[in-house]
Order: structure tokens, then sequence, then C-alpha cells
């Protein structure tokens, strides 16, 4: 008897050691241990190599370059990339009478100065085709991108091989070296983006690769710009068993499960509960290309974003921040790029928006106002240059030549409740964080001497630029007065500073409590 009463006791003791333990034994575990002097090597700043906007014309406008100029100072991003630079109203091309090409860069040359001159580079996308040499009348969005092959694949390689010597001429051959060349945008969705076959998009990218090269072998083309990670090994086949030059692939994946295109905003959508969306596509065309007969070829993905949709309001909450961190640590080293899609709301596609918020693509909003995923990468444009050895997969830790070390750290959970309801309806709520206990960080071998150590958070209701707006009852139109008060509110400063000493011992360490989708930065700036 005794000895069944022993078992039913440690039976008991172990039921409640689990019961409880999984209060406890979640994410309260969870250490970030990492050691000044154990370096990983130069941090890797795919991030920021490369980011998207609308289309070229809207570059044109007082705002789109007063937004770009405050997100390169803070975020540093080397690229950008853009449709429609081609389309008519660029007013690049037209024939006489006669039928003859006339050529005219003045809006190019506007558009590209300025980026030159806040220290940006064009991703160049060569799109859309100009009404003139269009072979048909299809277009897409609301500016009526014409989606149509040439009518004269000469004409549309004399137009790029043109283009591309203005370049040469106006900006230098050292200069454009450094620049991308891509052939038109996601032509595997058709209808939508492209009317012709594969075997035309590979006719049209073999003639617009031929007149780049033309100029100078030593620019950089490639593509195909494809929805869903799509016609990777085909380009490098097509590419090779043709002699046509490709020197990077580019192609695109979006976070939620179904479709492609949502051309005018309308569509319903549904987070991916896939751990590996986004990255388990960028890490299969890695291992595609390492696979082909081209395997040292730069990987660029020339759009990434948690959703395809300008109207998925997921892209203006606060669960934004932490997904965008958690895919960017996925990807890794498989990407040589991973350019957000997009910017800035000021973003026409749809047609021009009637609301401050409406689940605009856009880091920030059309008034300028940062949203929760502007701040991952103004973030992630703290770290230092060294990466610290780190086992924990969502941080990174880092330092710089100053003696600052930098622990960017969040917690990724996806609360979508899953496919019966739609992005559209869940992510336009009120949606409190639950608690996710306590993360234990430790950082050895600091140098002896005073910090400031600066601690940056975004989550909910914390540079939450939306929950402010859902707090105004969603007005239709924004204020003077309640637009300097959303910025002001949401200007990512630091919540805290503490002073820290450090003594002979070269140990920091700090509980801190941690919530869904919180992002943590902890800068610790030496004295």
């Amino acid at each position: 008897m005794k000895r069944k009463g022993i078992i039913l006791l440690i039976l008991i003791s172990l039921y409640n050691a689990e019961m409880f333990g999984q209060q406890t034994n979640t994410s309260s575990d969870r250490v970030i241990k990492v050691d000044y002097n154990k370096t990983a090597g130069k941090l890797n700043t795919m991030f920021k190599e490369c980011i998207g906007a609308g289309r070229a014309n809207e570059g044109l406008r007082a705002d789109w370059q007063q937004q770009l100029a405050l997100t390169k100072k803070e975020c540093d991003f080397k690229y950008i990339r853009m449709h429609g630079l081609l389309s008519d109203d660029m007013a690049v091309y037209r024939e006489d009478a006669k039928g003859n090409p006339e050529y005219n860069y003045q809006y190019i040359d506007v558009l590209y100065d300025f980026i030159l001159s806040i220290k940006m580079k064009p991703f160049v996308e060569l799109g859309f085709m100009p009404e003139a040499l269009a072979s048909g009348k299809e277009t897409i969005f609301w500016w009526k991108g014409n989606v149509t092959p040439p009518k004269d694949y000469k004409k549309w390689e004399d137009l790029i091989r043109n283009l591309t010597q203005h370049f040469k001429e106006r900006y230098g051959d050292e200069e454009v070296k450094t620049w991308y060349f891509e052939v038109w945008n996601e032509p595997n969705l058709t209808p939508g983006f492209w009317t012709g076959t594969q075997a035309e998009y590979f006719k049209l990218y073999e003639y617009a690769a031929r007149g780049i090269k033309a100029v100078n072998p030593a620019y950089k083309v490639g593509g195909p710009a494809t929805a869903g990670a799509g016609w990777v090994p085909e380009t490098i086949d097509f590419c090779v068993k043709n002699n046509v030059p490709l020197d990077f692939i580019s192609t695109h994946t979006y976070g939620v499960n179904q479709g492609y295109l949502d051309e005018f905003g309308t569509s319903g959508t549904v987070l991916s509960k896939d751990d590996s969306s986004i990255s388990g596509d960028v890490i299969k065309s890695r291992d595609q290309i390492s696979n082909s007969a081209k395997p040292k070829l730069e990987l660029h993905y020339t759009e990434w974003s948690s959703s395809y949709t300008p109207a998925d309001p997921i892209h203006d909450s606060y669960h934004s921040a932490a997904y965008i961190l958690q895919k960017l640590k996925q990807v890794g080293n498989a990407a040589n790029s991973m350019s957000y899609w997009v910017f800035t709301d000021i973003f026409e596609e749809p047609g021009p928006r009637f609301t401050p918020f409406h689940g605009g693509f856009g880091l920030l909003n059309t008034q300028g106002i940062k949203k929760p995923a502007y701040f991952s990468y103004s973030l992630l444009n703290k770290l230092g240059e060294t990466e610290l050895q780190n086992k924990d997969t969502s941080s990174w830790a880092a330092k710089n030549a100053k003696g600052d070390v930098q622990l960017l750290f969040w917690d990724f959970t996806n609360t979508h409740p899953g496919d019966k309801v739609w992005n559209q309806t869940y992510y336009v709520q009120d949606l409190p964080s639950q608690s996710k206990g306590t993360v234990k960080i430790e950082v050895d071998g600091l140098q002896k001497g005073k910090y400031n150590l600066e601690i940056y958070k975004v989550g909910y209701k914390a540079n939450d630029a939306y929950a402010d707006y859902l707090a105004m009852n969603k007005p239709t139109q924004l204020t003077i007065d309640q637009v300097k008060k959303i910025k002001e509110h949401n200007n990512g400063a630091p919540i805290a500073i503490e002073k820290v000493v450090i003594d002979s011992k070269g140990t920091y360490s700090k509980d801190f409590k941690i919530n869904e989708n919180d992002v943590v930065l902890f800068n610790f700036v030496k004295q």
C-alpha cells in the first residue's frame, strides 16, 4: 500500500510540474548570452541594400522625396527600385510621323539626380512598355502601365541601349557599373504584369540585356523579377543555352497564403501560419542557383512583405515590426538583398487612397507618420559593423569600433486566428499583446567603464501609430495637429536611458519582461 501511495505522489508531482511548468516554461527561460570578444564576422547588411517604391512618377513629388531623404538618413537603404520608369507618365518614348523613335529623359533625370543626391542608387527596373512601342492596349493599375510585349523588339533594344548610354554620359561609367538593371516585373503573372508567354519574356530579356551590355559589358543585368519565386532555373537555363548575359537573379515573395496580385486592393488575405513563409522561398531560390550552371549568381529579392495587397492592415499593425525582423533573421545569408515593398504609402497602384491608414505597403504613411515596420529598419541600422556570436534565433548582437554594443531582440508570435478570418478584419482591431515572460540578457567581456544604456521598444502602444489612430476613432482625414501628435508620440526615441558602470569582470545582466511581438534594442553607448 505504501508503495502505491508513493507512486501516486510521484505521479501527482509530475502532473503538477507539467501543468504549472507550462505557465513559466515558455519564453521565461529565454536567455540571450553574448560576449564582446566572441565575434561572428562582419554584420551582413543585406536587409538595407534595397527598398521599394511604387512608381517612378511618384518620385517627382516633394513629399515623396522628403520621406525618402528621412528614410535614407535613419535606415540607410543603399538602392531603390520602382515600377513605371518607361511608362508614358515619365515621357520617355514616342515616334514621329514616319515611325522614328524620339527619346526624352528629362523626368528620369530629375528623379535619378535626386536619388543620387541623397547617396542612394537606382535598382533600375525596366518597364513598363511605352504606348508608342507597345503591341497591345492591356494595362495594369490606376496609372495604366502597359504590360504588352513590344511591337518591335529591335526598337525595344534600341531604347534600352540609348537610355543606358544616357546614364553613362550623365553619371559616368564607374557610377553606373554599381547599378543593377532588372528586366520587367512579375512576367509570370498573366494576365496581370505581362500578356506574353514565358518565351516572349525571355526574348524581351535578351534584347534588353544586349542593349545594356552594348554600352558597357561590366553593367549588371538580371531577372526574371517573378512573383512567388518563379522561373529561376528556367531563366538560368535559357541564358546559358542561348549565351545571353545574366549577372543576377531577382524574384519576389509575400507572407500570405493565397494569390499573387491584388491590383486594386479589394481581396482578402490571411497571414501564413507556416514558420518558413518568406524564408523558405529565399532559401529555395538560393539552392536552385547553387545547383545550376551559374552557381555564384547574386540573388536579389526585389520585393517582399507580409502581404502582397496595398489594403492589408497588417502593414499598419505593430505585429509587422517583429514579423519583418523574424523573416530577415531566418533568411540569413541566402539573399544578397531583401528589398521591402515599399518605403511610403505615397503609392497609387489602386488609385489615390482616401484615408491616412488603409493597410498601405509603406513603412511611412502618406503624411510621413512612422509605422511600427519603419522602426524594424531604423533599429537594424543602429547595429554595429561587427556581429557577435549569438545562439538566440530572434535577435542580433553587434558592436562597433567605438566599443558600443547593440542587442536587438524580439518576440514574433503569429496571433492570427486562422483561415476563417481575413487580415482585413483582424488587424484593424485593438489587439492587446500578452506576456511572453522574461528574457535574461547577459553580455560578457565588456570594456570596463561607464555606459549609457539606451533602451528602444516597438510593440503594442509603443511606437504604434495605428493604436493612436484607433484611439482618435479613425478619422478619414487628419488635421495638422493630429499628425503632429501622432508623430511626437511615435518618434522612436529611447523609452529609457540607464547609467551603467561595468567593473573589471566586464559583465552586464538584466531580466527584461517581454510581450508578444515586442521589438527591443539595448544600445550600450561607451562614455
